[in-house]
């Protein structure tokens, strides 16, 4: 984008705002080629930055505690290969496509409006996991200078802000300065410990916890539970990720390794962590202090253990609290930047207004802050073991959307459809899938069908959602997904490669040059009569549906140049 034509003109101040790239990122839009000049591998660099959370440690430790080491460690693995697999299709279509999670759920299975449901639970995940995250600086900050921990909350929000109003290219800078100290600080000591104490790792998975040793399904699955909450992880790893180069034959290898490993793969990185966080608690009750007990699922106490085993007690919290400052600014810039764009979405398509992503960057914190003064990192393990069933339920819709419903029953448009006018307001097929998936689990989480259903609800959640989202479509005949067929433009949306075009036309409501997947053909034409093209953008801040097309008639039966669009 970010050219303006001569002669434009500009139906809103909002959408003016909006269209300034420098700050505002892209929110709700797809991420045009011009924007997007980062190598592969730096955009991969930089998603995973963000993966240095310590939360991760925290809830390994908390379903160690709670089940044993064996128990948790298999729940982790069990987690980890389904989050995979959920999230391969979905962050495969983030990146290919260059749209963020929101746009995504738009053409699969939840319409123009509906897709709101699922970014109102996204929204919620990134105030929840800014809490947890802050909350565990607070800790640091406290523990090294007696900060008291409001104030420490405090701090951990705002020291934040500074970095995420000026989006990617400063996440981008923050991500690759900070990544090997992280490194250095958090596995350094670890590894010196596994080799100079093999006894820790030997007594590693005989430790029961509060269970009787045994491995048992319903301690797996309850373990799996709580993990299962970092679902929506995966979009923020969506957020940067959308800004990948086109994929062409040149950059194939590097392409696809940036994207396994920073798209569905941070799970691997997730679940590694978790495991350590076992560990950590493990050696601290066995090794160190055995009367710790629940404090071991603190970060901070971990890894002050892990640092006074090897250094003076004055060095150890220096580290200790850079390491946590590092890591926590980390994540949280990234559960703020994703946030904001979050809510962007949903108050712009609500209101058709934008005052701008700044705005939902200090909205966004405000929550965060709240939750943080409420103590919710005393109440993690049911925090996080409640919100992974709806969060299965969301995620597992569209990704079986985008498996089933458009590339085996074809009943879904293989092209990520996200326009205005170009979808219909609502779909049933997601929400449907998402409630009834939601509403089963949520009964076996509150124990209806039972005591040996309860730890099983995620796994309801995500069977349901699985039989409901291409049921749905079936049933409907996908009938709801498209509102036209066609967007009135000739030229293809796609190059020769597959990707994104990087044609451009003019908007002829704001003025702005933009990219042809963000395009369409108005429905006011020129003064001459001749065709106008209008933005994806101005469509959704058109409150009078103006330049919006009207509809085409759609058949059950669809056309092999429709579902492959």
């Amino acid at each position: 984008m970010g050219e303006r034509a001569a002669g434009g003109r500009t139906h809103r101040g909002d959408a003016r705002a909006a269209a300034e790239d420098s700050l505002e990122d892209y929110a709700f839009r797809y991420v045009p080629r011009s924007f997007r000049r980062w190598s592969a591998v730096s955009v991969g660099a930089t998603a995973l930055g963000s993966i240095a959370f310590l939360a991760d440690f925290s809830i390994g430790a908390s379903i160690g505690l709670e089940h044993g080491a064996t128990n948790a460690a298999l729940g982790v693995l069990v987690a980890s290969v389904i989050i995979f697999a959920v999230g391969f299709p979905v962050a495969f279509y983030g990146a290919r496509y260059n749209i963020d999670l929101d746009l995504i759920a738009r053409g699969s299975g939840f319409g123009y409006y509906g897709s709101i449901i699922t970014t109102i639970i996204f929204a919620g995940f990134t105030c929840i996991f800014f809490a947890l995250e802050g909350a565990i600086m607070a800790q640091g900050l406290e523990m090294a200078a007696g900060v008291p921990l409001p104030i420490g909350y405090a701090i951990s929000t705002v020291v934040v802000v500074p970095i995420v109003i000026f989006g990617m290219r400063a996440l981008e800078r923050l991500h690759f300065w900070t990544t090997p100290l992280w490194l250095v600080l958090a596995l350094l000591p670890l590894a010196w410990v596994v080799i100079s104490q093999p006894s820790a790792v030997e007594g590693f998975w005989s430790f029961a916890g509060r269970s009787d040793g045994t491995v048992s399904l319903s301690a797996v699955a309850s373990s799996a539970a709580v993990c299962f909450a970092l679902t929506p992880q995966l979009a923020e790893q969506i957020d940067y990720i959308r800004v990948m180069p086109p994929l062409t034959r040149a950059n194939r290898r590097s392409w696809w390794t940036a994207f396994v490993f920073s798209g569905p793969g941070w799970v691997i990185f997730s679940g590694t962590k978790q495991i350590i966080g076992i560990f950590l608690a493990v050696y601290l009750i066995t090794k160190i202090d055995p009367s710790i007990d629940d404090d071991a699922v603190e970060p901070v106490k971990q890894f002050l253990g892990l640092y006074e085993s090897l250094l003076p007690d004055w060095a150890a919290v220096v580290l200790v609290l850079l390491l946590i400052v590092v890591a926590q600014i980390k994540i949280n810039v990234t559960n703020a930047y994703s946030g904001s764009l979050a809510w962007s979405n949903v108050f712009t398509r609500a209101t058709k207004r934008y005052p701008g992503r700044t705005v939902f960057v200090v909205f966004n914190l405000v929550i965060a802050l709240s939750l943080m003064l409420m103590d919710v990192f005393s109440l993690i393990s049911f925090v996080l073991s409640l919100y992974a069933n709806v969060v299965m339920a969301w995620l597992v819709t569209i990704s079986v959307d985008i498996v089933v419903n458009k590339h085996v029953l074809r009943l879904s448009p293989r092209f990520p459809e996200f326009r205005r006018g170009m979808l219909h307001d609502w779909n049933p097929v997601g929400p449907v899938s998402v409630g009834l998936a939601s509403v089963a689990s949520l009964l076996c989480f509150a124990g209806v069908f039972g005591p040996g259903m309860q730890p099983l609800s995620v796994l309801v959640a995500i069977g349901v959602a699985a039989v409901v989202t291409p049921a749905m479509a079936v049933f409907t005949r996908g009938r709801y997904y498209l509102r036209r067929r066609s967007d009135g433009i000739p030229l293809p949306l796609l190059d020769e490669d597959g990707n994104p075009s990087g044609e451009r036309l003019r908007c002829h409501v704001t003025g702005y040059v933009f990219e042809r997947p963000d395009m369409l053909v108005s429905a006011e034409s020129g003064p001459g009569g001749e065709v106008q093209y209008v933005s994806s953008l101005a469509l959704t801040l058109d409150e009078t549906d103006r330049y919006v097309l009207p509809p085409e008639p759609l058949t059950a039966a669809r056309e092999e140049t429709e579902v492959e669009r």
